[in-house]
């Protein structure tokens, strides 16, 4: 069908020759001044003229603060304590599960179970390729060593950029050895060079690739200091956009620790094609800084691998101290933070904490390695690693490499490496000659080219193969893995497709489930003008409470008011400043409104911003490693309001939901291309509570009607570009394997849905057209339905859009 776009001038959308199919938004009802009033009396004892003049200054003036002076600091880590409590129950239960470990049969379910666990958290592995595409595209000849510039292909579309060191004379079966470098530089970096040239002069094979967003596989286009006006770190952006990466890959049920560790294993493939690699002899070193931590993993992914030298992973951390009671307190999960290949996603619910990972070594070599000093005797890790290695009479096999100091030391007492340093190196030669017979060489070797040398990406090349962004190829498989659910869905009732979909948002939200009936810890009630007020502390489950504000006018009526419940991200407080008109609208007409801080809003907001450095990022990066997400502990929050709500005799059951964004939009005309580390003019957007209403009405059949504001228009519009400008815990692993946002819509027809000002991941408006193409699913369902006059959809916001709720309120009280 032709898409030509015709435009409706009362709503501003795009309607592309669909009008027939009923793929457009309808024009919110204009009520007039007069009308309203009338309609007024389908709701029982709406307020006296004198009261209503006196409620917009009532409103105005109201603090709608429900803790006391010193509760609001305390709650600020109530997040963090019902983390931290879940942490060490998580622990436990490992534990105990450890302490039942006691042969090598043991040990190998006990293993088993978390390995399957942890391959299905990092993706979907594709079959491996059966053919790389290899291709040298640049050679240099040294003194007693060859490199090759080369490139392969890891997945369609997916280039590998590497160096091979080779000796001037290969032998016929010759150790290999795969580095996995750090977060601080790409494959050219010195220490690597000295690495790959010193070895190959001993008579082995060194691959050094390009990780995933570093070097020539780089996810931004900063490469200069003179590509933005203020300045910054150039070195540093390779690092600091793996927080894109990585939220991009988990929106399409991937990881940036699966690519990484794919690539690494395509890399074995690659070693193994060659004639002169003894493929028993291959050896993966992990650099420090993040550079052990895929190495590890894939290590215990690919049984190819015959050793490995895992820096800084499995045990303690340079960056953090060994808790107290380490039994029970150590951070076996890893410590959680922004960088998602540091802190592996539900390993903490499903078992795979970081030193059964680095144990699955066994019984292979292992070198535990450490970039400085190490606590031998309270390392709670190295006797867990001693116990499984015995289970193989393999303790020979296990190893280890240590520094000195700390890591806020300075050299030399400190032994600071940015990959793998020579007091490092030096520790590693006795294990692997005894292994392996690579012989240690009598000095280091070091003859640094020129970081163009290396390059292994020619124009010609580029031109040739077309190398593909990361966002490109995730945007390609969120089609397929969404296409593939509507498919499923398209012929499904209503009920089916809702269950559908409840399951799949259940399984990656976590616990959306009320833990308990909630309790009013605190309560207190004033009138103010004719405007009765309810401050209650609702806690909802041990430890974790909802601050939230009742208000309605002051009346005698027998009968159960309706109820709005509205909530925005930035709080009650911000939500009624910006909203007062549609609040004094809808107490006017007799409502009762709700104002909640779900945990980590208002009230209870931990503080800061919400970049990849803020408390909240890091509280998001601490659930979903124990399968938990902000949202769907927010949204377990609402469910819990709701609950309260209906035990109260003076309410309707059934509730109006309002979930609004008071984010400014980045406009277009604004550069999305900042780097990390200056100060941003771009905002970030606020879409959580306009998916928190659409997801509670998906999992609530007793909700009236739905507005939804500045939420996202779809979670696929975040893969449109390298930059995002989203909050992480909007951003829900896997969202895009289970549908999008319009499928979340399409599910509540036939109740009333607007939505306005859908927003992209750049926090832009989107035009009329983008929208309507990416609600398509929703207009369509509705108008199957016989309900299209139900749902609404604008670009902008609208001057009636509290009047339009109140309408859906009043046709339910008529009915």
């Amino acid at each position: 069908m032709a898409l030509s776009a015709c435009i409706d001038d009362r709503t501003n959308i795009a309607c592309f020759g669909l009008r027939a199919l009923g793929l457009f938004a309808r024009a919110l009802p204009r009520s007039s001044a007069a009308g309203a009033r009338a309609d007024d009396q389908l709701l029982k004892h709406p307020l006296r003229p004198a009261d209503a003049a006196d409620l917009a200054s009532t409103l105005r003036d109201l603090d709608v603060t429900v803790l006391s002076n010193d509760e609001p600091q305390e709650l600020a880590g109530m997040i963090s304590r019902d983390i931290e409590r879940r942490r060490l129950l998580a622990i436990q239960q490992e534990n105990m599960a450890w302490s039942k470990v006691t042969c090598r049969d043991d040990w190998e379910r006990f293993r088993d179970q978390r390995l399957n666990a942890l391959r299905k958290s990092l993706g979907r592995f594709p079959p491996p390729p059966k053919d790389l595409n290899i291709e040298t595209t640049g050679r240099i000849e040294g003194d007693g060593y060859r490199i090759e510039n080369i490139v392969f292909e890891s997945r369609p579309g997916l280039l590998v950029t590497a160096n091979l060191y080779l000796p001037a004379k290969p032998r016929e079966s010759m150790p290999a050895v795969l580095f996995s470098h750090s977060h601080h530089n790409p494959k050219t970096q010195g220490e690597l060079q000295d690495m790959g040239t010193t070895w190959a002069r001993q008579g082995c094979l060194v691959l050094v690739m390009d990780l995933l967003g570093h070097g020539e596989r780089r996810q931004h286009p900063f490469v200069s200091s003179d590509q933005y006006p203020k300045p910054f770190g150039v070195g540093r952006q390779d690092y600091y956009f793996r927080y894109n990466l990585g939220l991009q890959l988990q929106l399409v049920g991937e990881s940036l620790m699966g690519w990484m560790v794919w690539d690494l294993m395509r890399g074995v493939d690659l070693l193994c094609s060659r004639e002169d690699v003894d493929e028993d002899r291959i050896i993966l070193i992990g650099s420090v800084a993040g550079g052990g931590d895929p190495a590890a993993v894939a290590a215990a992914l690919d049984p190819r691998i015959a050793a490995v030298a895992p820096f800084n992973f499995g045990g303690p951390q340079p960056d953090y101290p060994i808790p107290q009671d380490a039994e029970k307190e150590f951070y076996y999960f890893g410590v959680a933070y922004w960088e998602t290949t540091r802190c592996l996603r539900l390993g903490g619910r499903d078992g795979f904490a970081q030193w059964v990972i680095t144990a699955c070594a066994a019984p292979r070599g292992l070198i535990y390695s450490h970039e400085f000093a190490w606590d031998r005797a309270r390392d709670p890790v190295w006797p867990r690693l001693e116990k499984v290695f015995s289970f193989y009479d393999a303790r020979d096999r296990l190893a280890v490499a240590t520094g000195r100091g700390h890591l806020k030391g300075r050299p030399p007492e400190s032994t600071h490496c940015n990959n793998v340093g020579v007091v490092h190196r030096r520790q590693l030669y006795p294990h692997l000659a005894r292994w392996f017979g690579l012989q240690p060489p009598a000095h280091e070797f070091q003859n640094r080219h020129d970081v163009n040398e290396l390059l292994c990406i020619t124009p010609a090349v580029a031109e040739r193969l077309d190398p593909q962004p990361v966002y490109k190829l995730a945007r390609k498989l969120a089609d397929k893995r969404i296409a593939d659910v509507r498919r499923d869905m398209a012929s499904m009732d209503l009920a089916s497709r809702r269950k559908i979909l409840r399951d799949g948002w259940s399984r990656i939200l976590g616990n959306i489930i009320p833990a308990m009936d909630p309790t009013v810890k605190a309560a207190e009630r004033e009138e103010t003008n004719g405007v009765v007020i309810e401050r209650i502390v609702l806690e909802v489950e041990p430890g974790v409470v909802v601050p939230l504000v009742l208000m309605r006018a002051r009346r005698e009526c027998s009968t159960p008011l309706p109820v709005v419940i509205a909530l925005a991200d930035s709080g009650k407080q911000k939500f009624l400043a910006a909203r007062l008109d549609a609040v004094s609208t809808w107490l006017e007409a007799g409502c009762a409104i709700c104002l909640p801080d779900v945990r980590g809003s208002g009230e209870t907001n931990p503080g800061g911003s919400h970049g990849p450095r803020s408390i909240g990022t890091t509280l998001s990066c601490r659930d979903q490693v124990l399968g938990q997400t902000l949202l769907g502990s927010r949204l377990r929050d609402l469910r819990s309001v709701l609950l309260f709500l209906r035990t109260r005799r003076d309410l309707d059951e059934n509730a109006s939901l309002w979930g609004d964004s008071l984010a400014a939009l980045n406009p277009p005309e604004r550069s999305e291309v900042v780097p990390y580390g200056v100060d941003n003019p771009n905002a970030e957007a606020e879409p959580s509570a306009g998916l928190l209403v659409l997801l509670t009405a998906l999992f609530e059949d007793n909700v009236n009607a739905v507005y939804a504001r500045g939420t996202f228009a779809s979670f696929r519009s975040l893969l449109d570009s390298q930059f995002l400008y989203v909050p992480h815990d909007s951003v829900v692993p896997g969202a895009l394997t289970v549908g999008d946002v319009a499928d979340i819509a399409a599910a509540l027809v036939p109740r009333p849905l607007l939505m306005e000002c859908p927003v992209d991941g750049l926090n832009r408006g989107i035009p009329s057209e983008t929208i309507a193409v990416a609600f398509a699913p929703t207009s369509q369902a509705y108008l199957l339905a016989n309900a299209s006059e139900e749902f609404s959809l604008h670009g902008t916001g609208q001057d009636d859009s509290a009047m339009w709720l109140l309408d859906q309120i009043k046709r339910r009280f008529r009915e």
